[in-house]
């Protein structure tokens, strides 16, 4: 039986909430229980929002919370070359395109059409401007130094793939994927060098990570996820996607709300015990406190 490797990836954009800590604790049970092995990764392409205040903040948060980690900190940003290297393969066999549309450009094209459709996460499908232009001018283009994203070409992604594409979803039956839903999805531009996409399944593969614990929110982007680690001939993890911590309104707990932050609830007097009762993770024979 393969040893189970979990993992928790949090983006330093923010402190740490519940929602975070119920995260990270499921997977840090779920490698624990089975003694397998639980990695700590940071996920910080983005450097307009990503700050290291907020990545040596979670460090210090989940070590309070109690959970430990195998092996160093995973930080993306110290691997971009890793992630230039995948794109220059998927570029080899003509699987990836600049795109030099601005966001204001795709905006308008969009708005433009009668019934622009959309991605399973609500996201409006790009509608292949410049999937349709020609080698010389986007040779051109980027000579003159235009600005480029690059985009999967999703038809030509799909057309490489020699079996159909499926996923394990614990507790279902094995999953069909669907990742043509997603268009022809960004896997770089010019303010984050890599996307989550492709970063997520090149360190998970070089990880060895066996199981993918989630938020149910992210369950139709493995479509995608699926979908490079064919092309790439990356090992599939199982994937086991919960439930969302929500305030008493219902909402899902998020930064942009002002959850409450790990740190404020550790300043508060509450123990880590608590906090882990809070997040849905109470010590055997600890009851759940009464949120403060």
């Amino acid at each position: 039986m393969s040893t189970v490797v979990t993992r928790f990836a949090p983006s330093p954009t923010g402190e740490l909430h519940l929602g975070h800590a119920f995260a990270a604790l499921t997977a840090w049970h779920r490698a624990r229980d089975a003694g397998g092995r639980f990695l700590l990764r940071l996920e910080d392409i983005d450097p307009t929002r990503c700050r290291p205040a907020f990545a040596a903040a979670i460090v210090a948060d989940l070590t309070w919370l109690g959970l430990d980690w195998d092996g160093a900190v995973r930080v993306q940003s110290e691997h971009l070359d890793d992630y230039r290297a995948v794109l220059a393969r998927l570029e080899a066999r003509g699987l990836v395109y600049p795109c030099f549309c601005t966001r204001a450009e795709i905006a308008r094209e969009l708005a433009a059409s009668a019934a622009a459709p959309h991605a399973p996460d609500g996201a409006a499908l790009y509608p292949g401007t410049c999937r349709r232009l020609g080698p010389a001018e986007r040779a051109a283009r980027r000579a003159a130094g235009q600005s480029f994203a690059l985009r999967l070409d999703m038809e030509r992604a799909l057309a490489a793939l020699t079996e159909p594409l499926t996923w394990r979803e614990e507790g279902e039956a094995t999953l069909p994927c669907h990742p043509e839903r997603f268009g022809d999805v960004v896997l770089a531009r010019k303010d984050a060098p890599a996307s989550y996409h492709l970063c997520v399944t090149h360190d998970d593969a070089c990880q060895g990570v066996t199981l993918v614990t989630r938020g149910i929110d992210l369950k139709p982007a493995t479509a995608v996820h699926r979908l490079l680690q064919a092309l790439l001939g990356w090992p599939a993890p199982a994937y086991a996607h919960h439930r969302l911590l929500t305030d008493p309104a219902g909402r899902r707990l998020a930064k942009r709300d002002g959850a409450a932050t790990l740190r404020s609830l550790r300043a508060s007097g509450l123990t880590p015990a608590a906090v882990r009762a809070l997040a849905g993770w109470p010590d055997a024979g600890s009851p759940a406190p009464a949120p403060p």
